[in-house]
């Protein structure tokens, strides 16, 4: 555990907030440049006016009306953020700042920290029962962490809501490691001063512990779905495959894999090595499932497909799968139409439609790209990049598994654990001594590598 000590380091020079300012005034009026502004404070920016349509002039935060329901589980995570932030709250206090636990919509479960800070923050609701999301509160290191991976400084003139430009805080979310949605953000906040620098360290860390019980049930249930699958391939012969909440698949024969374009009876047990089908009718009613059988633990749904590379839809039924009452995913044998229709409207909006344009950064720039103008998209770290027609772009998606997710459908496949292809951008396969394969792309003449595990769906979905 990284100790709380460390942050009381030195608080960093403030490189000075006028620039900031001034193109948050400009914007508020309408302007779209947003000159000296971090590319994820300008997109936050845009989110607040055009789709939230918060007011910049909002003087705090509004009230949670209605209590977010969470599964028992999730109790795990706000205990563990609770008790990181109790053994830090002397030396944040010390700093004159508070530390905060939210929930997934951003409502304030408990803060800690400076009596006097505390009394400021009552002026802005910056206490429990308020939510700071970006709907809510507009731009805000609580909130914004919402929507991003990794920890969010937003600092003073950042802040959507001019009321806030006097805070400076950082925020980061733990989120589920199946179906990457928040579950809960801890905050760190101080008035008219500056966070330490260990402080995105310090939340960095924090996060990673809360997500060690949740890793660790999640590749629980993942085994238990492997063992579910094979009672029921005992049973029937049908073609069949095991996924969990968010639609992917942990294992499938060789007939599902076939129309899954997944690699066949390979169980993966671990939430980050499943496989995304790419069929978003089928990860639609994989997740509608998920939702149904969370009110109604016997329901059972049915529907039908299309499944690569067949041109005629193919009936699926879909049992959920639970373990000590704990829904961990569902059973989908093809062939048969048992149960309840999923309707077809709720299959469609789940995921959402492939992207008409995706989001890319540049500078100080937003780029608006065609999906066919991408040949790939490569994770660094925490960031991910675009091979594009233009050359280099960073993505304004927070991980590539989102990415793939909104790129479901649109001819785009996940190749390795770096790399989602345009498939209709691949020139050339080579094929390694050891039977390895690799993409050259057009045009762009990159090589990528295909991992052992994707190397099946690669040449189904290539026809080779």
């Amino acid at each position: 555990m990284r100790d709380a000590t460390r942050l009381a380091e030195p608080v960093p020079p403030d490189p000075g907030n006028g620039g900031v300012l001034a193109a948050w005034e400009r914007f508020v009026q309408g302007d779209d440049q947003v000159l000296g502004v971090r590319p994820l404070v300008a997109i936050s920016w845009h989110r607040c006016r055009e789709q939230y349509r918060v007011d910049p002039h909002l003087t705090e935060a509004p009230v949670a009306v209605t209590e977010t329901g969470h599964p028992p589980e999730h109790d795990v995570v706000f205990t563990e953020l609770g008790f990181r932030a109790a053994t830090v709250a002397h030396e944040v206090g010390g700093l004159g700042g508070l530390v905060t636990v939210t929930d997934a919509a951003g409502r304030i479960l408990a803060e800690w920290g400076d009596q006097a800070t505390l009394a400021r923050a009552y002026e802005s609701r910056l206490v429990p029962w308020f939510c700071w999301s970006e709907s809510a509160a507009g731009t805000n290191g609580m909130g914004t962490a919402l929507q991003a991976h990794g920890p969010v400084p937003i600092r003073g003139p950042e802040h959507w809501c001019r009321a806030f430009h006097d805070w400076s805080c950082a925020g980061i979310a733990v989120r589920d490691v199946v179906n990457a949605e928040p579950i809960a953000v801890m905050g760190l906040c101080c008035w008219r001063g500056r966070l330490p620098a260990s402080a995105e360290g310090w939340l960095a860390h924090a996060a990673t512990m809360a997500q060690y019980p949740l890793r660790r049930r999640a590749r629980a249930s993942g085994a238990e779905l492997v063992a579910a699958y094979a009672r029921a391939r005992t049973r029937s012969g049908a073609p069949l495959a095991a996924v969990d909440t968010a639609g992917k698949v942990v294992i499938a024969d060789e007939p599902a894999s076939v129309l899954l374009g997944v690699p066949a009876s390979t169980p993966a047990v671990d939430p980050t090595l499943r496989w995304n089908p790419g069929l978003p009718e089928f990860i639609a009613a994989s997740r509608y499932a998920t939702g149904q059988a969370a009110h109604d633990p016997g329901w059972v749904g049915s529907t039908q497909i299309v499944g690569h590379p067949c041109a005629e839809p193919t009936s699926i039924s879909i049992r959920p799968v639970f373990s000590c009452g704990h829904l961990i995913g569902s059973l989908v044998s093809f062939g048969a139409l048992d149960g309840e229709p999923v309707p077809r409207a709720e299959a469609a909006a789940h995921p959402a439609k492939p992207p008409r344009r995706l989001v890319a950064v540049s500078g100080n720039r937003m780029v608006l790209l065609d999906p066919a103008e991408v040949f790939f998209a490569e994770s660094r770290g925490n960031e991910v990049w675009l091979r594009t027609d233009q050359g280099w772009l960073r993505a304004a998606a927070t991980s590539l598994d989102k990415l793939d997710g909104e790129l479901a459908g649109a001819g785009f496949l996940r190749v390795h654990r770096r790399y989602v292809v345009n498939l209709g951008r691949v020139r050339e396969i080579e094929r390694g001594r050891k039977g390895e394969l690799s993409l050259v792309m057009d045009r762009a003449r990159e090589t990528l590598p295909v991992s052992r595990r994707n190397a099946a769906a690669v040449r189904h979905a290539l026809g080779v």
